[in-house]
């Protein structure tokens, strides 16, 4: 009584992972649980167009980072132009100011000689009336002696004279060359200082500006790095749900492999559903190349008894089994339906490998040599289209 007792309950329990897994409603992506595969692919989508959207803001601020470089770079050579006009100008102001000297002091030797030339006029015509010559050198207590000697004293003064006018003319002219040379050196050093503050005023600008985008990108380029984070945690984090959501889908199919036919189709299943409830009992039979069962299989051995089941004569062989029904698009496949590995031509012994899909993207399909029927996803690299074998 106690084994009848377990053997309901065995059969409840398998009847509702049947009707879990493979009812209708079940395969509605509509009802489905966790992240689609569509999901997944869009928050990966999403995590590529925040990385290109990174590495564009990189470059940028890569190309600001160089273009700072070179502003400050400009930035010092023109720090040091206006240091070497601040020297220069220095220089033309030491000029300037011993050009000024030697001004004063050619001016006070012409001072000087103005002096000495009046001295020596004042000393030499004392007491003499130059209108009157004749009436002197008469009443001269000298005599004609008196008078020879004021006329060589007045040639000779005469000669000094004229040498004394020629250094005072001299150094005039030297004192106003000079003064025009050291007033045009200073005033075209103060204009090439004057040029080299405005240059570096306007460098540092620059620089600053320069500064100001460069943390702007930065700000920009941190920001989208978190972005970036963000959205490949969101797709691993989908991923990994996806994946966690698979595997314990799987293992729910590879229970399914210990009950027997009559628990699986407790609830009526027919068709594709039967034939793809049967296959599941056959899990960890092993695979053995031409087997049809009942204790081994190859892969068209394993789809041919399974659709036997119901009713359907298949071959066993994929070329034949691959046109035993209409070809269904593989966003339409029900369970039962036949899915083909290889490559399509018109050699119909290039597809290799047959499967029996189940739901959710799996099949069960015996593998190869060394293997055993099991459960596996649909999707692999070689997979060319599907069958919906006809009664």
């Amino acid at each position: 009584m106690r084994t009848v007792s377990m053997r309901t309950v065995r059969a409840g329990v398998a009847a509702w992972l049947v009707l879990a897994l493979c009812s209708p409603a079940h395969a509605d992506p509509g009802h489905r649980d966790g992240p689609s595969k569509h999901d997944v692919r869009e928050a990966r989508q999403t995590a590529r167009e925040r990385t290109k959207e990174l590495g564009v803001a990189s470059a940028a601020l890569a190309t600001a980072e160089s273009r700072l470089d070179d502003l400050t770079a400009g930035v010092e050579r023109l720090v040091e132009a206006y240091n070497g006009e601040q020297v220069r100008l220095a220089h033309a102001q030491r000029a300037y100011e011993q050009a000024q000297a030697r001004l004063a002091a050619a001016d006070t030797e012409v001072e000087r000689a103005r002096q000495a030339v009046s001295v020596v006029v004042a000393e030499t015509y004392a007491g003499v009336d130059l209108r009157h010559p004749y009436m002197l050198m008469m009443n001269d207590t000298g005599g004609p002696d008196g008078y020879l000697h004021r006329a060589g004293v007045l040639e000779q003064l005469a000669g000094e004279r004229i040498g004394v006018l020629d250094r005072v003319r001299d150094a005039q002219e030297v004192s106003a060359i000079l003064r025009r040379q050291a007033a045009d050196a200073y005033a075209d050093h103060q204009a090439a200082a004057e040029r080299a503050r405005l240059a570096k005023i306007a460098a540092e600008e620059a620089v600053a500006g320069q500064q100001r985008r460069t943390r702007l990108l930065e700000r920009r380029r941190d920001a989208l790095e978190e972005r970036v984070d963000a959205a490949r945690t969101r797709a691993q984090r989908l991923a990994r749900a996806r994946e966690e959501r698979r595997q314990a889908r799987l293992e729910r199919l590879e229970a399914l492999g210990g009950y027997s036919q009559e628990e699986l189709t407790a609830k009526g299943a027919t068709g594709g559903d039967a034939a793809a409830n049967w296959a599941l009992t056959q899990l960890g039979k092993p695979y053995v190349w031409a087997a049809d069962g009942p204790g081994s299989y190859d892969c068209s051995g394993l789809t041919m008894r399974a659709w036997e089941r119901v009713g359907v004569r298949l071959d066993h062989w994929t070329g034949t089994q691959w046109t035993s029904g209409p070809h269904v698009p593989l966003d339409q496949l029900r369970r039962g339906d036949l899915v083909f590995f290889g490559h399509i031509s018109d050699d119909p012994g290039t597809i290799h490998h047959v499967g029996i899909y189940v739901g959710e993207g799996m099949m069960v399909h015996a593998p190869q040599t060394g293997d055993v029927v099991r459960v596996a996803s649909i999707h692999r690299s070689d997979l060319v289209g599907a069958t919906r074998p006809a009664a």
